[in-house]
């Protein structure tokens, strides 16, 4: 029997330990094995896990208790995260210990004390130092898991049977000091997501009937009235109600020159209010802002990981008991069967066991991936999945829907001519009472043009119809009257041969052409302009010189469509398409190129979106759906932001195939040169370690990685000093 959906519960907890695949491993056989826990999705940044359970089976308290039984420290989610500091780690407290303690001895060996008492102090420093590897490779064997620490354990024991006391005193602490160390580079990364929670003020000025009161935050309610001061960052989302000013919002959209504001106008937590005092209405409570979907949306994407992800996983997976066997095999076969020397193999056998004690292959590539996440993130960029960061690479074509996307998507009437002995206002007047019920941005410059010049009455509609791709229907005072594009005059039996030249002519300057007929007969033309967004064609260029093909789709004419293709530079275009029709096109051009992405505003253009290999939504900031449909959401209209998410994805790509190159190059190479001798146990974990933070190190300075386009504005930008807004604020 099925659990009621009354029943089925979700919790998240953080998971402190959660930074290798190997505590992965070990907690997914820990949920599996609770009998009650229906799903759950581990979200390695910041080690979170989702987990979906039977209430009437099992209780949150036993799940936490269950999770803690493998080692790692296990509560429920709080509001914040707080970060402790190091002389509050017990595990960095063992392992400094062991350290001084290490230390010590080695100067008392120099100075000639006798070798019982250095030993006996390296063996406490061991002692102190082993606990919590330990620890962490006992619980894991415990759960039939091999993991790197238990590899360690081995070494570090068979070098104290072995008598090479300083050796394991040395072995245990590099080893804990680079597991410190690993764990600091994924924190690292992972924190310069979380630090963007730190851009939202914890407290606000709030007028509360008629005073002004400071308040937390998260007590804010919708419809409150915040007050923002100069210099002070907007803490909630909300529409300004009173005030102009200049509000740098690169925290949100990566946009870096401040946006005018003033009445009616949106903003979002986390933008910086520069030089003027706001009154903003508070439109979303704290846990519902856009920068907050922008941070759950990121830590969320871990899950989706990239083959390179699954590669490293799989590899680790098979790797450690390989290498355990390994290492057993080298210190038995040649002393029983070849007359080998127990004590030569034995010590080959443990060097075996800890130069494979690397997690250099299995963190440097999630590291990485949450190091380039970061990175767009802190750019107005927001990937659903590290799939999705390895995928932008592998494009090789890139479709924009035009409307609102390669134009500014606020359509303007540009023309309006009229025959028949129809008036200006009259056409006006009809056509705006049978647009106002359409939601198409055509229809939209229509009506706004008509009540510009108070043409529009609103007539009564009779019978009316909307034929997407088409156009409108409906009758008004008994007449029949047709609101459209060519082919829904054509179909219904409207002639306009001798019109052609007056359409034409508008088509080919880059204008859409609306008819309007009455009874069979064209009684006006209404021709609507979208201007080209600014940097489309230096958008498009960059694309081109990274060797991806951009083509321009939409449902406009041939010769309208031509002629902003043409001045956005696209190298191909498709006119006339219906929704469905760019949705095939999208699979044509995905057949013949392998891999595609599409452009478009997240909403009208979503089939087409799911349809290619990557999409990619474009000024979603204040837009929930649009930031829900893209597998890529661009927060602001930047175009830019696509040549600067090619070059990230395949920067990202590259360090993290260097990563996996070298690290099983480097491990091929140690464990032979292990095999043959040629290592010892110190040297070993020396080059092993280096080896690991290496190639770490060259993960997250994906962190710090810009374009080159960001490279030579930067470069410029020394050169004078770049305008910066006047002080004296404009209506924008």
């Amino acid at each position: 029997m099925s659990p009621s959906e009354n029943e089925i519960k979700t919790i998240t907890l953080t998971i402190e330990g959660l930074d290798t695949p190997d505590g992965v491993d070990l907690l997914e056989n820990k949920l599996r094995s609770l009998s009650g826990v229906e799903t759950f999705e581990i979200i390695d940044d910041p080690g979170k896990v989702q987990i979906s359970y039977d209430s009437s089976r099992i209780a949150p308290l036993d799940i936490i208790r269950s999770v803690s039984e493998t080692g790692m420290t296990c509560s429920l989610v709080r509001a914040r995260d707080l970060r402790s500091t190091w002389w509050k780690d017990k595990q960095q407290i063992a392992l400094y210990s062991s350290g001084i303690i290490s230390l010590a001895s080695f100067f008392l060996m120099f100075l000639g004390v006798q070798e019982i008492i250095t030993n006996a102090l390296f063996g406490i420093a061991v002692l102190v130092g082993v606990y919590y590897p330990a620890r962490k490779a006992i619980i894991a064997l415990l759960n039939l898991v091999f993991t790197i620490h238990l590899l360690m354990l081995i070494g570090a024991t068979g070098a104290v049977l072995l008598g090479m006391w300083y050796e394991a005193a040395i072995l245990i602490f590099v080893y804990s000091l680079g597991d410190v160390l690993e764990s600091y580079a994924v924190d690292k990364a992972r924190g310069a997501i979380r630090s963007l929670v730190e851009l939202i003020p914890k407290r606000a000025l709030v007028r509360k009937d008629g005073n002004e009161v400071m308040m937390s935050t998260e007590d804010i309610a919708v419809g409150d009235t915040v007050i923002v001061r100069p210099g002070e960052r907007i803490p909630v989302d909300g529409t300004v109600s009173h005030g102009t000013s200049y509000v740098d919002q690169a925290a949100v959209t990566g946009e870096p020159i401040p946006v005018g504001k003033s009445t009616g106008d949106e903003v979002f937590a986390g933008t910086i209010n520069q030089n003027g005092s706001l009154e903003v209405q508070v439109g979303k409570p704290a846990s519902e802002t856009m920068l907050s979907k922008i941070i759950c949306s990121v830590e969320e994407a871990q899950a989706q990981r990239t083959t390179y992800q699954r590669f490293s996983d799989s590899f680790a997976q098979y790797y450690t008991p390989a290498m355990f066997a390994l290492g057993v095999i080298i210190a038995t076969i040649p002393p029983l069967f070849f007359g080998g020397d127990w004590y030569t193999f034995v010590l080959r056998g443990l060097v075996v066991f800890v130069v494979s004690c690397s997690c250099g292959l299995a963190l440097s590539v999630p590291t990485a991936v949450v190091a380039a996440m970061a990175n767009a993130a802190r750019n107005g960029t927001v990937f659903k999945g590290g799939a999705y960061l390895e995928a932008v690479d592998k494009v090789k074509v890139m479709a924009f829907d035009k409307t609102g996307t390669l134009t500014i998507g606020r359509p303007e009437v540009s023309d309006v001519l009229t025959y028949d002995g129809v008036t200006e206002r009259e056409l006006l007047d009809i056509a705006s009472s049978l647009e106002s019920r359409s939601g198409h941005p055509l229809a939209d410059a229509i009506v706004r043009r008509a009540k510009e010049s108070q043409a529009f009455t609103g007539h009564p509609l009779e019978d009316f119809q909307e034929i997407a791709g088409l156009g409108v229907s409906a009758v008004v005072n008994r007449k029949e009257y047709h609101v459209g594009n060519q082919r829904l005059q054509s179909s219904n039996g409207v002639s306009m041969a001798e019109f052609q030249e007056a359409i034409e002519g508008l088509e080919s300057s880059g204008k859409t052409v609306v008819l309007v007929s009455s009874e069979g007969r064209l009684i006006g033309l209404i021709a609507i302009a979208d201007g080209v967004r600014p940097g489309a064609k230096e958008a498009l260029g960059r694309l081109r010189q990274a060797g991806v093909r951009t083509v321009m789709l939409t449902g406009d004419n041939e010769r309208s469509a031509r002629a902003i293709a043409a001045q956005v530079g696209a190298d191909e275009y498709h006119s006339q398409l219906l929704p469905i029709d760019k949705v095939e096109m999208v699979k044509k051009l995905k057949e013949r190129y392998e891999a595609i992405a599409m452009v478009g505003d997240g909403i009208n253009d979503a089939p087409a979106m799911a349809a290619s290999d990557v999409g990619i939504a474009m000024g979603a900031a204040g837009t929930d759906v649009a930031i829900e449909a893209g597998d890529v959401v661009l927060m602001s209209d930047d175009l830019s932001k696509l040549g600067y998410l090619r070059e990230l994805s395949s920067t990202a790509v590259t360090v993290i195939r260097q990563n996996i190159w070298f690290s099983l190059i480097n491990i091929v190479f140690m464990v032979g040169a292990a095999l043959l001798g040629y290592l010892g146990l110190v040297s070993g974990l020396l080059l092993n370690e280096a080896s690991a933070v290496l190639v770490i190190l060259n993960a997250i300075r994906l962190l710090k990685w810009r374009s080159k386009v960001e490279r030579r504005t930067s470069a410029t930008s020394v050169k004078g000093t770049p305008p910066r807004p006047s002080s004296v604020v404009q209506e924008p």
